[in-house]
């Protein structure tokens, strides 16, 4: 598989629902009210209970990781905070559109743009993604 600036990796489209924020909550300590409770969102000044900004970045690396088959090609990964994704205690939760094209090529390293949405608007900012090639699955380099 021959990898190129400009290339598009698939786009991953994710629900985050409040049972994932509990169980993000669980596995990560992180019980901060602003994360569960309609009450204190609203009187922190948020639109409502928020995912977990490392909820969101973990999962919107995600299309990274589809493509390359796994972590342990990664060498790297920042994103800022942009916007939070806000999640309604509907049953449906939130949607999460995330897609992200091949930026450059360098000594058997693509450096990959990632753009992550919810409802329309961006809430990852200069989200971007360092992959060995060498340790891509199927053999990218």
């Amino acid at each position: 598989m021959s990898v190129e600036p400009g290339d598009r990796l698939p786009t991953l489209t994710v629900r985050i629902t409040r049972t994932d924020l509990v169980r993000y909550a669980g596995a990560s300590g992180d019980f901060n009210p602003i994360h569960h409770s309609d009450f204190f969102a609203d009187r922190v000044g948020l639109p409502g209970v928020i995912a977990h900004g490392m909820l969101t970045m973990a999962t919107a690396l995600r299309v990274v990781t589809d493509w390359a088959g796994g972590a342990a090609a990664v060498r790297s990964y920042t994103a800022r905070f942009t916007k939070p994704v806000v999640v309604p205690d509907d049953g449906v939760g939130a949607e999460l559109v995330v897609e992200a094209t091949v930026t450059a090529v360098a000594d058997g390293v693509a450096t990959v743009g990632i753009e992550a949405t919810c409802a329309g608007e961006k809430v990852l900012g200069m989200a971007r993604a360092e992959v060995d090639l060498s340790a891509v699955a199927g053999g990218a380099a």
